[in-house]
């Protein structure tokens, strides 16, 4: 019994001590790859107004008749080529486990129990919702959402935020909040990003004519629209050139994932490592600085299809630099993000 459950009439619910959460988000992931995990996974996803920003009564038509009777079935298989069948769950899910694992033993040092830290994902399990509900029957009367993006986006950064605050909405007694804004120029993130770099190139076998930063791409309607996200991707492929020490003829910024007829950002990924390989860039290295985590995009796009429209162009070595996932230096550099975020929150 706490010292405040002691102070209370009998039959009152048992107080919590009152605590800071700290919730973690990132995109998210199906239950499994088969048909129906995936429809309703992809349903919740492209439903989404921040993602596919289409007048419903034009594009749910086109979703529930067409789209979602057979994507299903190609992004199942692509899921099942990168699944973890031990943990029986995607990469996503057991790299974020991680990160939040990591984090609370980061945490822990300075602020002991009065910091807990929970994970979330904004399409699929385990539920923003749920996990709000968590830290708040937990005592957390201040929780900090932490959406794992870098760089700012509608389509990722605000839709996270927009579930949050939903949530929120089913509460009773709604705690305190306040959200992570986009670090895309945090130092302490460039110095983990350029470290993993480094890294890689040391263990290769050739050096990379070239860096490739290929970031989630959107529409270019959504830039003219006043989304920061095209500036910030290039600022972050800046400060990574600088930390670095590189000229600028050896780093590029690109884009990838396109869905739908509008034109994205460019240029694309795909075509990019094609149009270096047939210029006589033999040897490339890949990074991926928008994602915190490993994810589809990356494990199967990237290091798949893009790899591969290299390859077919006459590249003769292509190296994917993983995600920071889990690095100790990326836990640190999200852990000083918190602590600057929580400042007169916990002591």
């Amino acid at each position: 019994m706490t010292e405040n459950s002691a102070r209370l009439p009998p039959g009152h619910p048992e107080a919590q001590p009152e605590r800071t959460g700290v919730l973690l988000a990132n995109l998210g992931t199906p239950d499994g790859y088969d048909y129906w995990s995936m429809r309703r996974y992809l349903n919740e996803f492209l439903s989404d107004r921040r993602v596919i920003d289409y007048a419903p009564w034009k594009w749910q038509p086109l979703l529930q008749a067409v789209i979602l009777s057979r994507r299903p079935f190609t992004s199942g298989a692509a899921y099942k080529s990168i699944w973890n069948e031990a943990a029986g769950e995607s990469p996503l899910l057991t790299i974020t486990k991680a990160q939040a694992a990591k984090m609370k033993c980061a945490l822990a040092g300075r602020y002991g129990d009065r910091v807990l830290v929970e994970f979330c994902m904004r399409y699929g399990n385990p539920s923003t919702g749920s996990r709000v509900r968590s830290l708040i029957e937990h005592g957390c009367r201040r929780i900090l959402f932490f959406p794992l993006y870098p760089q700012y986006a509608g389509a990722t950064t605000a839709t996270a935020n927009d579930q949050f605050f939903r949530s929120l909405m089913a509460e009773k007694w709604q705690p305190a909040v306040r959200t992570v804004s986009a670090y895309f120029d945090h130092p302490s993130f460039i110095d983990a990003l350029a470290r993993s770099v480094e890294r890689a190139v040391a263990a290769s076998n050739a050096a990379p004519d070239i860096l490739v930063c290929s970031y989630h791409g959107m529409p270019e309607r959504y830039l003219t629209e006043g989304d920061p996200y095209h500036c910030q991707c290039q600022k972050t492929t800046r400060l990574l050139k600088e930390r670095l020490g590189w000229p600028d003829s050896r780093i590029v910024t690109t884009f990838q994932s396109r869905f739908g007829p509008e034109e994205w950002l460019k240029p694309y990924t795909v075509d990019k490592v094609a149009d270096l390989a047939r210029s006589g860039r033999k040897s490339v290295a890949v990074v991926a600085p928008a994602f915190a985590a490993d994810c589809i995009e990356t494990l199967e796009e990237i290091n798949g299809e893009i790899r591969e429209s290299f390859e077919n162009a006459g590249g003769e070595n292509f190296n994917y630099i993983p995600c920071l996932n889990d690095d100790d230096a990326h836990i640190a550099a999200l852990a000083a993000i918190v602590e600057e975020h929580i400042e007169g929150w916990a002591g």
